[in-house]
């Protein structure tokens, strides 16, 4: 009998490690930890926007201030009432009414941030899941006008890395118009299904890239079954995937020599700050110009328990089945097609992927320090 709970303990645990490393085990509004520290990297070369060099807090006075909101319309039961929120409450802050563009289910959201450049606002916020976020911050890559961070999904990852407001749209609407700039690190993921591919896909991430585990139980989950009980959704795929085989996967950072390891999956991190409190990344940080990787080879459900005691142990030093390196680059290669996804969005199988970080290259709008 002990012998039999203590398999059903180790289960709970299991399974309790997936959910965090989805990132909805926080699902009812946990905070993340704030993501201050030493900057370990490079920093971006190119000479700032003028925008970096006014007072933290304030925002130019200029009367014409104008933000684009790129919308997804499905996330909202009563879509007029939050539009009208947000112009009141810009009103009220002294910007004009917003520009207001929904996403699609063809363009869910670089096409709308391409169009309110094109109008020269001097914001873009997305007003959607993490998946709306990062199809504009893929739009915005590379240019001077600032992101501000709405929440309207249910992870909201990179605004908890950032110590952002994510339970409250008035909240975040005013560090969004009246914060200040920073810049961050985005990560380049490069996608081979075949491992021979000449033309392989290119996307961006702003959070973490997987292959392996991660992705395959985000690419079980029935999406009729997530509309309807949430994240247990993830529970059911979890416990479908848990058992699986590990995978022989060979790994290259930066000029290093390429390691050989059996694994459950691989992560590469631009932020390592998970919900719940959770550090899957100890010593990553948004604007470092690094990129942390986690490779985890657990055998097992008394293998995934170990994970759980480890990642909660936040310890960074080498262990036998979770592997932590930092680089500018990763190449990871696996023997046999894995689930691939990016900011927890799934795109299907491949057998390499190959990660870079572009530092600097991405201006969020944040809170002024406290």
């Amino acid at each position: 009998m002990l012998h039999e709970h203590s398999g059903w303990v180790a289960l709970v645990v299991a399974v309790l490690v997936v959910l965090l490393l989805l990132g909805v085990a926080g699902w009812a509004g946990m905070r993340g930890s704030r993501s201050g520290g030493a900057h370990r990297g490079r920093r971006w070369g190119r000479r700032p926007h003028r925008n970096d060099f006014r007072p933290e807090g304030t925002v130019p006075e200029t009367p014409t201030r104008r933000a684009a909101i790129i919308i997804n319309p499905t996330k909202f039961d009563d879509l007029a009432a939050v539009k009208r929120q947000i112009t009141e409450e810009s009103a009220a802050l002294g910007w004009a009414t917003p520009l207001f563009l929904e996403t699609t289910q063809k363009d869910v959201g670089q096409g709308q941030t391409r169009q309110a450049l094109e109008q020269d606002v001097d914001l873009v916020c997305p007003l959607g899941g993490d998946g709306t976020v990062r199809a504009v911050a893929e739009a915005l890559v590379g240019s001077d006008t600032p992101m501000g961070l709405l929440p309207g999904g249910t992870g909201n990852l990179l605004a908890r890395n950032l110590d952002l407001p994510v339970d409250d749209l008035g909240d975040a609407l005013r560090v969004a118009l009246m914060g200040q700039n920073k810049r961050v690190d985005v990560g380049r993921l490069t996608i081979d299904q075949s491992g021979e591919h000449e033309r392989p896909a290119q996307h961006i991430f702003l959070v973490m890239a997987g292959l392996g585990f991660d992705a395959a139980i985000m690419a079980d989950a029935p999406e009729g079954l997530k509309a309807k009980v949430g994240p247990a959704a993830y529970v059911v795929s979890g416990a479908k995937n848990l058992r699986g085989a590990q995978f022989k996967v060979r790994v290259k950072f930066d000029d290093q020599e390429e390691l050989s390891r059996r694994a459950r999956t691989v992560v590469i991190g631009n932020c390592g700050k998970l919900l719940g409190g959770l550090v899957l990344m100890p010593e990553a940080e948004v604007d470092d110009g690094l990129l942390d990787t986690v490779v985890l080879s657990p055998k097992g459900v008394v293998g995934w328990a170990a994970v759980a005691a480890r990642i909660a142990s936040k310890k960074r030093a080498g262990h036998e089945r979770v592997d932590h390196h930092t680089s500018e680059t990763v190449r990871v290669r696996a023997d046999r097609p894995q689930e691939v996804q990016i900011d927890g969005d799934t795109l299907g199988k491949a057998r390499a992927i190959a990660a870079e970080v572009v530092p600097g290259a991405l201006v969020v709008r944040v809170g002024s320090p406290a």
